[in-house]
């Protein structure tokens, strides 16, 4: 391993050993990397060597932009302030806090070039979820936006590793912006081994407890080289946007790292819901979007009669993408979305498919630079056709921060996303289940997103999700929890028509036995329906 540039080597004693790592594989020329790396040099710094530095990197849905120059100077006088009046060295971990913007952009471009650790976080996390972050990383430092400091306020007695805060989206003179402005516009990027931890990003919590997942500088790069590269296939003069935010993954590669890595330019939205989303793709004209499934759906029906031309490319991932979804939107706007899969662990998307190349109900065959295959309980693979377990390695892979949940995400060298998954006969995989999500009852395995899928083509239906219930008969059940669309009573009159309708859709011993009517589902704040905590609600 190449020394270090990390003077706080704390990420780095916390890496899982070698031998519990994935294998880590490098199958494309484009990904023999450098040793010495440092992923902002890289984004922004590669920009300018191609002259592209007068192009715009990031624009606001409210008409701020920057060129590659402009937040190239900003992220250097940003680092400037880290290093020089708030004393971060190079490792400290840093905690950053604020809705997608360009100044968000700017602070984790700045933080990266410090030779830190962005640890970045979801802007509607309360002060006990921060205080669970800023202990696990021991975050000595922070910028967060203003209008979001009173939750971390209220952690900080609880987190004595957080020594110094900035806000920014400010103008008091101790601020972020007041700071930057007074420093010069050029930093020497801290020269990062490639294999030096860049950030570190916490998992969503659909499963409970979440963890800290480490990339270095390599991973982010990687991860541009791949996915994007071979199957989305944008191009400089594309304009990236959508709702994930920049503190998880698919968010921060999606809609920060990717488009720059291309000189292309991205799009921030602050507030994305649904109709927001429209309104600027109908405005402002972006070309390529990203969001969840459950917005997809949710935008569909207000999509006929907007003008949505620019839009050429449209990606979904987060979770499963039901087919019925994927028609809907196909039918309002004549798009194929890109279905991919990834997982916070692997970075972004490592299964996918272009979007001329399109098989309803599947997600795709590998990403080039990665491998992946379906196994059984004792590790091996099974033919196509079985449901198993989804293992994949490439050139990024789990690297937990000192948790003992490593050895089971990678095992023999492979990580194990902890989906089922099949094989088809032409090599495509198509997605089951969470393995957690699947539904044993009366000897059958059923996979709960197989009949959410079914559920949610009934026109009653507006949003649903489906886990096992104990039955003392049965051992399990199938339960279904449902959001009606209005004008649907949640009568016995309904829920004998979705039965039905799950019946002739699906093999019938699949269906709901059970159907609940509530008013919303339990979901992250990326989109991802939390299926434990409905488990929970069936338990009691």
């Amino acid at each position: 391993m190449t020394t270090t540039a990390h003077v706080d080597t704390y990420a780095r004693d916390r890496l899982p050993p070698r031998r519990e790592w994935p294998e880590i594989v490098f199958d494309l020329p484009e990904l023999a990397y450098p040793e010495r790396m440092n992923c902002a040099s890289e984004l922004l710094g590669g920009a300018l060597a191609r002259g592209q530095g007068d192009r715009i990197a990031v624009r606001s849905s409210t008409g701020l932009s920057w060129t590659y120059r402009e937040l190239d100077h900003l992220a250097n006088r940003i680092a400037r302030v880290l290093v020089e009046d708030l004393g971060v060295v190079s490792g400290n971990r840093v905690l950053l806090r604020g809705p997608n913007s360009p100044m968000m952009a700017a602070c984790w471009f700045a933080i990266i070039k410090a030779g830190a650790i962005a640890v970045a976080t979801m802007p509607l996390l309360r002060a006990k979820e921060l205080t669970e972050i800023v202990t696990k990383s021991a975050a000595s430092h922070a910028l967060c936006d203003a209008r979001l400091a009173e939750e971390l306020e209220l952690a900080r007695p609880a987190c004595p590793t957080l020594r110094r805060v900035a806000l920014f989206e400010t103008d008091a003179a101790d601020g972020v912006e007041r700071r930057a402005a007074m420093k010069p516009f050029a930093f020497d990027d801290v020269a990062t081994a490639a294999e030096d931890v860049a950030l570190i990003a916490f998992t969503s919590g659909t499963t409970g407890k979440p963890k800290g997942t480490m990339h270095t500088h390599r991973d982010v790069i990687a991860a541009c080289d791949c996915w994007p590269k071979h199957t989305l296939k944008a191009t400089a003069d594309d304009v990236f946007t959508g709702s994930p935010p920049l503190a998880f993954t698919f968010g921060l590669g999606g809609l920060l790292t990717f488009p720059l890595r291309i000189g292309a330019s991205t799009l921030l939205v602050e507030r994305p819901s649904p109709e927001a989303l429209l309104d600027v793709v109908e405005r402002l004209r972006p070309t390529v979007l990203f969001t969840a499934p459950t917005s997809y759906r949710a935008m569909a029906p207000q999509a006929r009669g907007r003008d949505l031309a620019s839009l050429r490319k449209c990606v979904s991932a987060g979770e499963a993408l039901p087919a019925a979804t994927r028609r809907l939107w196909k039918d309002a706007t004549g798009i194929d979305i890109i279905d991919g899969i990834g997982s916070t662990e692997m970075f972004h998307i490592f299964i996918s498919h272009p979007d001329d190349d399109v098989r309803p109900g599947a997600t795709g065959k590998p990403v080039p630079g990665y491998r992946a295959c379906v196994l059984d309980d004792d590790g091996k693979p099974l033919p196509r056709g079985q449901v198993g377990r989804l293992a994949v390695k490439g050139p990024t892979g789990c690297k937990y921060l000192d948790d003992p949940r490593q050895a089971n995400y990678v095992k023999g060298g492979w990580n194990l996303t902890g989906d089922a998954y099949l094989v088809d006969a032409d090599g495509w995989f198509v997605y089951q289940a969470r393995t957690d999500d699947m539904i044993v009852s009366a000897g059958y395995n059923i996979a709960g997103p197989e009949v959410e899928a079914s559920l949610m083509a009934h026109a009653a239906v507006a949003d649903c999700g489906v886990v096992a219930a104990p039955d003392e008969e049965r051992g399990m059940i199938v339960k279904a929890y449902v959001v009606l669309r209005p004008g649907h009573a949640p009568d016995d009159a309904t829920t004998r028509a979705l039965q039905d309708h799950v019946k002739a859709t699906i093999a019938p011993y699949k269906y709901p036995r059970a159907i609940a009517y509530v008013a919303s589902l339990p979901r992250t704040e990326t989109g991802k329906l939390q299926r434990f905590k409905l488990r929970q609600m069936a338990a009691a």
